[in-house]
C-alpha cells in the first residue's frame, strides 16, 4: 500500500482517505427496491472510484463564495474586522483562480499524486462544488502547493465551507508511458467467453436482486455479486 506523507502549516489542513457521505454527496439511505430512487452509492463502480483516494477539506473557519461577474472573480465571506481571515484565493488568468493549499504531499518513488474535482462534483445538483483541475504531483516536489479552479459559470456560485472536501488527490503509477495494444486472438475470445458466461449467468446471478426506479430503470445486482466474489477470492 503507498503511503502518502504530508506537512502541513495549517493545523486544521489534514488530508483524509474520502469518506462517502450517505445520506449527503453519496446519496440518500434508500434501499433498493422497487420505486426508489436510484442513489450514486447504488452503484460499485463509482463507489470504488469515489473511496479510491483522499480528500481535501476547506480548512478555513469562514464560508468563501466565489462568483465571476462583469469579467471579474469574487471571493465573498464574513472574515472579521479588515479580512483577517480572508483565505489565500486570487484569479488566475481569465477562466480560473487559484487557493493557496499551504500543503506538502511526497508519494514514495515510483507514484505520484493526481489532483482532481471531488467525487461529490459528479453528484452535485446545486452546481455549487468548485471544480478543480487536474494536476499531478511527484514525488521530488517538496513545495507547498496551490491548486487551480475552474471558474464558476455564469450565474453560478462555487461555495467553500469549513470541513467540507473541495478536492481528491488519487496515488497512481509516476511512469505515465502507455502503450495501447489490441488483444490478440486468444485473448480476446477468453474475454469474450467470460462476458457470455456472465451473460448467460445473469438470471442466476440477478435472482432477488432486481428492481426498477422511480424513473423505470431497471437494476440488478449483478456486478454486486462478481465484485464480491472477486473481493473474497483476492482477500484470501
Amino acid at each position: 500500500m503507498p503511503i502518502v506523507k504530508y506537512r502541513s502549516i495549517n493545523p486544521a489542513l489534514q488530508p483524509r482517505r474520502t469518506r462517502m457521505d450517505v445520506p449527503g454527496w453519496g446519496g440518500a439511505q434508500q434501499p433498493r427496491q422497487d420505486g426508489a430512487h436510484e442513489q450514486p452509492w447504488h452503484c460499485i463502480p463509482f463507489t470504488e472510484a469515489a473511496r479510491g483516494g483522499l480528500e481535501i477539506p476547506y480548512a478555513h473557519e469562514d464560508e468563501t463564495r466565489v462568483t465571476f461577474v462583469d469579467g471579474a472573480f469574487r471571493f465573498d465571506g464574513a472574515f472579521g474586522e479588515d479580512d483577517l481571515r480572508r483565505p489565500p484565493f486570487r484569479s488566475f488568468g481569465r477562466d480560473y483562480y487559484t487557493y493557496q493549499l499551504l500543503l506538502d504531499l511526497k508519494v514514495e518513488p515510483g507514484f505520484a499524486l493526481k489532483v482532481e474535482a471531488h467525487p461529490r462534483f459528479f453528484t452535485d445538483t446545486s452546481h455549487t462544488v468548485p471544480i478543480a483541475v487536474p494536476a499531478v504531483i511527484r514525488h521530488w516536489w517538496p513545495m507547498i502547493n496551490f491548486v487551480v479552479f475552474k471558474a464558476p459559470a455564469p450565474g453560478q456560485t462555487h461555495v467553500f465551507r469549513p470541513g467540507e472536501p473541495m478536492l481528491a488527490i488519487s496515488v497512481i503509477p509516476a511512469d505515465d508511458k502507455l502503450d495501447v495494444v489490441e488483444m490478440g486472438e486468444e485473448e480476446a475470445a477468453e474475454r469474450e467467453l467470460m462476458a457470455r458466461r456472465i451473460h448467460a449467468s445473469r438470471e442466476t446471478l440477478s435472482a432477488d436482486t432486481q428492481w426498477t426506479s422511480s424513473t423505470d430503470t431497471v437494476f440488478d445486482g449483478t456486478y454486486r455479486k462478481l465484485y464480491g466474489a472477486a473481493k473474497s477470492a483476492r482477500d484470501r
